[in-house]
């Protein structure tokens, strides 16, 4: 046999049930779909399939070719597919992770943008707030806002920084003094961001001054939008990234606290597995993060790295 596609044709007549089922799913009329399964039991002098009014079923010779042939179409679709993804930069699947409240808030319409600039690339995207090992997740990419990663089996690119800012409710004041000095700030006030359920320490810096102060420990949370909305409700004061803050800041439901202070950015990153260079496909991906958010006007983003 010279292709591949009889045997694609003969495993989806199988799985339809039905030569017009599988004429519909191939976008093939029934008249080729049964010349070519009858071609297929010529070439293999056996009767593969038993045809009734109702339902195809499978002969014995037919069970066999079925079992042999159908895991050899899915590698060979599995390497189609890795091949593509490596030498075409326009076209084949691109899966990434990104962080949950990043993903929420930026991600749809980045994608939605990407999608109508490389209309034949797919994307999988998976939203997670733990640190993923890129490796075992089998990720393309991924999108992380934190401290550049220590794995060294990793590589990783700098996108920009991403500002922090302390905030509460106004009517949290109501409860509760108005700091004017970090070390006026109380521990049972502040709730926590931590992966791992620990107490979050807070680094404010100004001029020469540095102050430290460990948050509260009554409620952590690894989910910044959980924490907004915690703050917005007036239950404390949280340390996020200003592109979460946005709404709440400008609407007037959130205020800065110690405005003249400033914490230490986070850094918006993209990082790969061990690649020796980068596929075409996730360098065109990268390219167009980078753009994305170097032209974003509605979020706060630090200058770009």
């Amino acid at each position: 046999m010279q292709s591949i596609k009889p045997i694609r044709v003969f495993l989806t007549v199988i799985e339809q049930g039905s030569f017009a089922g599988a004429a519909r799913s191939l976008r093939m009329t029934p008249a080729s779909v049964t010349r070519i399964i009858a071609q297929l039991e010529q070439d293999l002098g056996q009767q593969l399939l038993l045809r009734t009014t109702r339902q195809v079923s499978l002969t014995g010779a037919g069970a066999m070719v079925a079992a042999r042939y159908r895991p050899v179409v899915q590698d060979f679709d599995r390497v189609t597919e890795e091949v593509t993804r490596t030498t075409r930069p326009d076209r084949g699947r691109l899966a990434i992770n990104a962080p949950m409240s990043f993903g929420m808030r930026l991600m749809p319409g980045l994608l939605a943008s990407f999608r109508l600039a490389y209309p034949h690339i797919t994307l999988d995207l998976q939203l997670t707030d733990r640190l993923v090992d890129i490796l075992d997740e089998r990720c393309d990419l991924a999108i992380r806002i934190a401290d550049p990663p220590g794995d060294k089996s990793t590589i990783w690119r700098r996108i920009c920084e991403v500002p922090r800012r302390v905030v509460a409710a106004p009517a949290l004041f109501e409860r509760i003094p108005r700091p004017d000095q970090p070390e006026e700030l109380l521990p049972e006030h502040c709730l926590s961001y931590d992966a791992g359920g620990g107490a979050e320490t807070w680094t404010f810096a100004r001029g020469g001054l540095r102050r430290q102060l460990r948050a509260g420990a009554e409620i952590v949370s690894n989910n910044g939008e959980f924490l907004y909305e915690m703050a917005l409700s007036g239950n404390g004061l949280v340390n996020l990234p200003e592109f979460l803050l946005h709404d709440g800041l400008a609407s007037g439901r959130l205020e800065a606290v110690l405005p003249d202070w400033q914490l230490p950015p986070l850094t918006l990153m993209l990082y790969y597995p061990p690649y020796d260079k980068l596929p075409p496909l996730v360098e065109t991906f990268t390219d167009f993060f980078e753009a994305y958010i170097r032209d974003l006007d509605s979020f706060d983003f630090g200058p770009g790295g």
